[in-house]
């Protein structure tokens, strides 16, 4: 599972000294989408030192450890279809990995991921010294080599769900002789909130609400389960009910949470809610019974959406098979 939910942000942040040290941008957005309409970002540097977890802005996008910036896909269908994964600076590949399965990461699968969390991957080295990494690349689209030389916007494969990860995205990681470097807040700041020079090209809109987290189940799971992962089921006996879960944080009154979910046999449902006393931190579930004869044996994928005036702010897809 991702991450716990509940954690106070701490006011001493991740002390990893970079050794960068010019102030120019270099950043172009890393995958062919438009932010905020066909994809957004998920997750940020976690800068809290030690334990718990925080973002630059002082907010809980981010998971405890996490050394990366996370772009997601609004839409299952262009994921399908297949979304770039772009350089974001000109550069050196350095590195590339291929042929890691596309897949929920789970307890079951664990060991084969052990050491390869980032699944698939490109490294490049850039003029400035710094290194980029994209990461769960999709399996087979790999499409440079170490030592090709990359444009801005060069196609380096496709977004995917290889390593460690249960959800689509692109892991970028930014690296300067090994140390982390938060690409929105690159100075090591005493406080979150401090703001200081940004490695975008284009600053990117931070807003913070998100979701940490969407499932099925084939009951309502209490919420320690939901936090903890132990509520997610990757396979579900057709007899049983169909449960869509999801974990969100920081929505605000008047915000709509949609939950659906479409089978072998098409939609299986679709419950929309406007928020009228969201909390900090809660979760929603929604399902039904079993039809008589049981589901339709197959895969059933779920679809875990918050909007706010017609936005998108975080849409969260998972999928589980009914024998």
């Amino acid at each position: 599972m991702r991450r716990a939910s509940g954690c106070v942000c701490a006011a001493v942040l991740w002390a990893a000294a970079p050794l960068w040290g010019q102030e120019a941008p270099f950043l172009a957005l890393p995958l062919d989408c438009v932010p905020g309409e066909s994809c957004y970002v998920e997750d940020y540097v976690d800068r809290v030192e030690d334990t718990g977890q925080g973002d630059y802005a002082c907010g809980i996008k981010t998971r405890d450890g996490h050394r990366g910036t996370d772009f997601a896909l609004t839409n299952w269908a262009a994921y399908e279809h297949g979304v770039n994964v772009l350089a974001a600076a000109p550069g050196i590949v350095e590195a590339t990995r291929d042929g890691m399965e596309d897949r929920q990461y789970s307890k079951d699968n664990a060991e084969k991921v052990g050491g390869r969390e980032y699944g698939n991957a490109v490294r490049i080295r850039h003029e400035n010294g710094l290194q980029t990494l994209y990461c769960h690349l999709r399996e087979g689209s790999v499409a440079v080599r170490s030592g090709d030389a990359a444009e801005r916007g060069t196609v380096l494969g496709k977004i995917g769900m290889s390593g460690k990860t249960n959800y689509q995205h692109v892991h970028l990681s930014i690296l300067d002789d090994g140390a982390h470097l938060d690409p929105f807040a690159p100075k090591v700041a005493k406080t979150c909130g401090e703001m200081d020079e940004t490695l975008w090209l284009d600053p990117l809109t931070y807003t913070k609400t998100g979701m940490f987290t969407a499932g099925f189940s084939d009951t309502v799971p209490d919420f320690a389960d939901v936090k903890s992962g132990a509520a997610r089921r990757l396979e579900i006996t057709a007899t049983r009910p169909l449960v869509l879960y999801t974990h969100f944080f920081h929505a605000q009154v008047g915000d709509v949470l949609t939950l659906q979910v479409a089978g072998p046999k098409g939609p299986v449902f679709e419950n929309a809610e406007t928020l009228d006393a969201p909390k900090r931190s809660q979760f929603q579930a929604y399902g039904r019974k079993a039809p008589t004869g049981g589901w339709a044996q197959g895969t059933y994928r779920g679809t875990a959406t918050l909007q706010r005036d017609g936005q998108t702010l975080a849409v969260r897809f998972t999928e589980v098979t009914v024998r």
